[in-house]
């Protein structure tokens, strides 16, 4: 008797060792950037003039190692032959898995018509995702052409499989005014899981913007920056590249929030980053990007949406 009440005892304590541990700390707040690259212009594969593309790429890789970001959104990020793949070459730089969708020449519809016009031009352009968790999958839509034939946009969406579960994550570069936002909410609403989605981009818009209203107001997603600084300006372009001084003038680049069916996001921290020239020796001064990046700190509240949210 004395050896069946032990050996129920000893699976008893081995059941509860496999057992989660309810007081286990939840994962860590999840931290994003988003940051249009600035690729030098739709000619620039076939001349060369790219802004200084490769020293600016050193910049960034530079400054978001400092950051330490776990997701980040480019809008820009080019490829063709000489620079390759500029998204693929951060990811590796940082050692983050990465996504990329080319959005520039998607003019007919058909991939080899599409892609021999991107050959030749030798450039291509689009959003990317880079991130420190595995990338699940990934998904390109195409938004409407509200500001013409010969400028298709896109919205890249990837699937990271945070410690917190599989995460949407968009990364989106709008044409002037934001005309595709309708579309681009529509996209984040059908995709929602159970986990808060974050949309990041450059919106080409102000936030009192007709465009971004929609999000924030008829759409339910949060301003990160706005929300936790409500009297910064947050300026994200125009900077000009080897210009001395700052010359941002208007704020057009975002992290936004979405609800999830289940769990919700809580914004912690945010500010402007890649903010920063570097000067050479003979004091010639050179900026990341003529856009700034936006930085959000975010941590998954969860159980708070329940029924209501779906």
């Amino acid at each position: 008797m004395g050896h069946a009440v032990a050996l129920v005892l000893a699976c008893a304590l081995g059941l509860a060792a496999l057992a989660p541990d309810a007081r286990a700390d939840p994962p860590r707040p999840l931290v994003f950037v988003t940051l249009n690259l600035l690729h030098g212009g739709v000619t620039s594969g076939l001349t060369g003039r790219d802004d200084d593309l490769e020293r600016r790429l050193a910049l960034v890789v530079d400054e978001l190692r400092a950051l330490d970001p776990d997701v980040v959104a480019l809008q820009e990020a080019s490829t063709g032959r000489g620079r390759g793949n500029v998204a693929q070459r951060l990811a590796h730089a940082l050692g983050y898995d990465w996504t990329f969708a080319p959005a520039l020449f998607n003019l007919t519809g058909w991939g080899p018509a599409d892609r021999f016009v991107a050959a030749l031009m030798n450039f291509s352009e689009g959003p990317a995702v880079l991130s420190r968790f595995p990338i699940a999958r990934s998904e390109t839509r195409a938004l409407p052409r509200c500001n013409g034939f010969l400028d298709p946009r896109v919205a890249l969406r990837a699937d990271v499989a945070t410690p917190w579960g599989e995460m949407p994550v968009f990364s989106t570069h709008l044409s002037w005014g934001a005309c595709e936002t309708p579309e681009l909410a529509r996209i984040v609403a059908a995709s929602r899981t159970a986990l808060p989605s974050v949309v990041m981009g450059d919106f080409n818009a102000t936030e009192d913007s007709p465009a971004i209203v929609h999000l924030t107001r008829d759409s339910g997603m949060i301003d990160v920056f706005r929300t936790l600084e409500p009297d910064a300006p947050g300026l994200t372009v125009w900077q000009r590249p080897r210009h001395p001084e700052r010359t941002v003038t208007r704020r057009v680049d975002y992290v936004f929030l979405a609800p999830g069916r289940e769990h919700l996001g809580r914004p912690l921290r945010t500010g402007v980053v890649l903010d920063r020239p570097t000067r050479d020796g003979d004091g010639a001064t050179l900026w990341p990007s003529d856009h700034f990046g936006v930085l959000a700190e975010i941590e998954v509240v969860t159980g708070l949406v329940g029924d209501g949210g779906r």
